[in-house]
């Protein structure tokens, strides 16, 4: 992997005369963090360097890249890991390199090649396999987003860069963040980026909850170095931030320093003692509602890159801190912690990622282990996603990320989730579409929920339902039979409504069954079937139910004719119900014949509109029509119907 760069400074000082100045100062500015200054040396004394010195071109070059690397300027990285492949640097991390920078450009389907290549000498590397995993990820999550919509925040932002926003105030009215714009202290830039030293600035909403204009917070925490990184104590009384001081010729270490607010005004800052050992970097502090201040470092006992750990505040400066392990921590870099209750976020480029730095976010289980979830697009992109902080309880806040900015700037961008409103809605009436009194509808989800809902005047019910659930429902009234429904929630990512209607059988009068025979026989035809099995159902549903089949004819033919083919279609039903499971002595066939015409009913008059309401369908009253409406009459009275004969089967 690797080389050192000082035994990289040995190996070419041969071959360099007036060059070796120029030289080992970017060897230099690479070893004290300074990568802006060093990438652009490295950069000249590339060009000025022959092709055919061809290790000492690639060496170059790979330097380079890493420096671009290290400043976020991917197109640039990946040019100077492709050239030191192609001059056969013999350091394999610059194929694992350049296909982080391919999938940090989108370019998916080559990352995927590259890190394959990587995987033909090094089966094993996590980082490779997480990398491939992330490219496959990517394009699914790009082609079907989440419910969050991303916005970038032009009033926050400015032409250089802005990162971290942290919300604060009572009513998270007020936007912290850092910024290198024109307007932060001193006129110096920071040789490890190239941008100005960063300062914090605050931005405040108006009367109406508009966010105005950003100013530089007046106070001493802003010096001419880095400041940024911040987190609040619950109390928002203690102010704990990142902090890069600049010693010429020492490397740069980031420290916690914490600050204490008087009023409106806040202290100078003064270094949280995370370790005792200064030259360790602690960085991108956040305070957790259990007493711990998580925070970054690259201190030894991590598993690789950076990693996050978290320190009781009420023992900083007399216990070790804790690294969170590997569900969270991997060979890769963790970033930019922030607690929400219980919930940990966070950005790393180890896990499954959709390019550079995702937010992840991980809770713990009950035995206490982490479980990671991406945060999928559009939060996170193929550029750095990174230090997001909510609005309390909403699903809403700010993140910053360098996403289509050609300079590989930050920017501080707005989410927020679409609401999500599942629901169920339906009507609660009889056989004929009448509104049924004091009905009551019961879901039960397998979640344990139990709910009764009770529809409006005109039978319609409405109520919200959860994703991924499974119920059961059941209509109800006092004088009707109880219906069973089935509802099943897809755990989708989207709203919608589902429809259910329950429509009752009544316990004081017929209820007509849609069943079908051939002419002059009592066969019963396929397409009766459905309605048997809805009868089936509902005995099922009612088991303390018996219930009368009859069989009904027109009038046509002798009354023993008719008596005896109605019967014998109504033991056909009774069969199929039998067949179906229901206990025979809960069944009762009855064969009518012509003896029992049927009455207009307000659901039949509104269908045909030459009947009445009321009106007895006898042969005297028949005979007064038209033949075209007498047919239709004589169809309406050929009919097989049930009603309920007991209430107490079994009961006792």
């Amino acid at each position: 992997m690797n080389k050192p760069i000082a035994f990289f400074l040995c190996l070419f000082l041969f071959f360099l005369s007036c060059k070796t100045a120029k030289l080992s100062d970017a060897v230099a500015k690479q070893e004290r963090g300074e990568y802006y200054d060093a990438a652009q040396i490295y950069r000249k004394v590339y060009s000025k360097t022959s092709p055919k010195k061809t290790w000492l071109r690639g060496s170059i070059a790979f330097h380079m890249a890493e420096c671009y690397f290290k400043t976020g300027n991917a197109q640039r990285a990946l040019i100077g890991y492709t050239n030191s492949i192609r001059y056969k640097y013999p350091d394999s991390s610059a194929v694992l390199r350049s296909a982080q920078m391919m999938q940090k450009l989108g370019k998916y389907t080559d990352a995927v090649k590259q890190y394959q290549a990587f995987l033909d000498s090094f089966p094993d590397n996590l980082l490779a396999k997480n990398g491939i995993a992330g490219c496959d990820s990517a394009i699914r999550w790009k082609q079907n987003p989440t419910l969050y919509v991303v916005k970038k925040m032009d009033k926050f932002n400015s032409r250089d860069g802005e990162f971290s926003p942290m919300l604060s105030g009572e009513k998270n009215d007020q936007l912290i963040f850092t910024s290198s714009r024109k307007e932060a202290t001193g006129d110096t830039k920071s040789a490890i980026t190239g941008l100005k030293n960063n300062d914090f600035f605050l931005s405040k909403q108006d009367e109406k909850g508009q966010w105005m204009k950003p100013v530089k917070m007046d106070t001493t925490l802003n010096t001419t170095f880095d400041e940024g990184a911040c987190s609040l104590s619950a109390d928002g009384s203690t102010l704990y931030y990142t902090f890069c001081g600049e010693e010429e010729g020492s490397p740069k270490t980031a420290e916690i320093r914490k600050s204490s607010r008087s009023g409106a005004a806040w202290s100078a800052g003064e270094r949280v003692e995370i370790f005792k050992d200064s030259l360790i970097m602690a960085a991108h502090p956040a305070v957790g509602a259990d007493g711990y201040l998580y925070f970054v470092s690259d201190a030894k006992g991590g598993y690789g890159g950076k990693d996050i750990w978290r320190i009781l505040i009420a023992e900083i400066g007399t216990a070790f801190p804790e690294n969170l392990g590997p569900e969270i921590n991997t060979p890769g870099d963790e970033m930019f912690p922030y607690m929400r209750d219980s919930t940990l976020y966070f950005s790393s480029d180890g896990h499954p990622g959709m390019g550079g730095l995702d937010i992840f976010k991980a809770v713990q289980n009950k035995e206490g282990k982490w479980e990671i979830e991406n945060m999928k697009s559009p939060v996170n992109s193929m550029a750095d996603d990174f230090g997001v902080t909510f609005d309390g309880k909403k699903e809403k806040g700010f993140f910053s990320s360098n996403r289509n900015d050609s300079r590989g700037a930050d920017h501080i961008f707005s989410f927020e989730r679409s609401i999500i409103q599942v629901s169920v809605e339906g009507w609660v009436l009889d056989k004929d579409e009448e509104v049924v009194n004091n009905a009551v509808v019961r879901i039960v989800g397998k979640d344990g929920t139990d709910q009764r809902i009770f529809p409006r005047n005109d039978g319609t019910y409405t109520t919200e339902v959860a994703r991924g659930m499974d119920y059961v429902m059941l209509g109800s009234a006092p004088g009707y039979l109880n219906q069973k429904q089935t509802l099943s929630v897809p755990d989708e990512e989207k709203s919608e409504t589902f429809y259910v209607d329950f429509y009752l059988a009544s316990i004081t009068k017929p209820v007509l069954i849609d069943i079908f025979y051939d002419f002059d026989k009592a066969t019963l035809r396929p397409e009766s079937k459905k309605a048997l099995d809805e009868l089936i159902a509902l005995l099922n549903d009612n088991p303390n139910v018996t219930i009368e089949l009859s069989a009904h004819t027109d009038r046509k033919g002798s009354d023993k004719y008719n008596a005896d083919l109605s019967q014998r279609r109504a033991q056909s039903v009774v069969d199929y119900l039998i067949n179906g499971g229901i206990e025979k002595d809960r069944l009762t066939a009855v064969g009518y014949g012509k003896s029992q015409p049927k009455e207009v009913t307000k659901k039949m008059a509104e269908k045909y509109d030459f009947l009445k309401e009321g009106q007895l369908l006898d042969p005297e009253y028949i005979e007064t029509l038209p033949p075209q409406e007498q047919d239709t009459v004589d169809q309406i009275n050929r009919r097989t119907e049930f009603k309920v004969l007991r209430t107490n089967y079994r009961l006792f």
